[in-house]
């Protein structure tokens, strides 16, 4: 499927290669709309892509550039429950490292459990919880299923994210994430639960796509807009259009952490 995919990709000017491919989550496609010299198609006019039926993800596909780089930004995603498939975006990202991208960064709205990192912070992923019971890779027939998930957020990616925060002055946290999967929001005993497990945010998205781009053999970076604090802390009770409006709110400085970002990257000829 991936195959008719990138061919209507390259025939109508995807042609690659990448420094980066971008995921943009809930309410954070002012970043899309930052992209210089761009071009997209709908998600709709691509063989085999998924549609993002969640408002906030438009379901575009862009290339241009940041920084002066080549990148792809994916406006939206397919998550696990639109339709019970934790690999909805298995044909995207697929495309995405045919098509030369060397890295991919992800984005998402995210609940905290911290206080101290509340509404409209950044936050940097340093690992990830899976408390869905979905795996993108279920039904995967080769070996290459057993995908080792040591250091799944890149390390030379983090020490790059931190750099681009430094070089902005943008306060950015670091976090562990734990994924739900949704779409109802966390119980407060849930949150409570995934507290003792050691996370520090909780949210829908993201760890499905870690774990295909490991797959993939591309290597991942994520951040989270901090969008409310989780379900019983210090009183949140978190609902969509607070997700939504939060997220647009911290779109700002996510945008500028992304340029800082790009710029630090190798030319896409270069390893990341």
């Amino acid at each position: 499927m991936s195959g008719a995919a990138l061919r209507g990709l390259r025939e109508a000017g995807f042609t690659g290669p990448y420094a980066c491919a971008v995921v943009v989550g809930t309410g954070l496609g002012a970043l899309a709309a930052g992209l210089d010299a761009a071009e997209g198609l709908d998600y709709a006019e691509i063989p085999g892509f998924p549609g993002a039926g969640v408002s906030g993800h438009r379901g575009r596909l862009h290339r241009g550039r940041i920084a002066g780089r080549p990148v792809l930004v994916f406006e939206g995603r397919a998550h696990a429950y639109e339709a019970g498939d934790p690999a909805a975006m298995r044909v995207p990202l697929t495309c995405a490292r045919d098509l030369g991208a060397r890295c991919l960064l992800l984005t998402n709205a995210a609940g905290s459990l911290r206080p101290e990192v509340g509404p409209g912070r950044l936050a940097m992923l340093t690992d990830h919880i899976n408390l869905s019971g979905l795996n993108p890779l279920i039904g995967e027939a080769s070996d290459a299923r057993f995908v080792p998930m040591t250091d799944a957020y890149d390390p030379r990616l983090r020490a790059r994210l931190a750099g681009a925060a430094r070089a902005t002055g943008i306060d950015l946290a670091e976090g562990i994430y734990a994924w739900f999967s949704g779409p109802s929001f966390e119980t407060p005993a849930e949150v409570r639960m995934a507290g003792i497990l050691g996370a520090d945010l909780v949210g829908m998205s993201t760890v499905p796509e870690t774990i295909l781009a490991r797959f993939l053999g591309l290597p991942v970076a994520a951040v989270s807009a901090v969008t409310n604090l989780a379900a019983g802390i210090a009183g949140g009770a978190p609902h969509h259009a607070e997700t939504k409006a939060v997220a647009a709110a911290a779109a700002g400085d996510l945008t500028r952490l992304v340029h800082a970002f790009a710029a630090a990257l190798p030319d896409p000829g270069d390893a990341p």
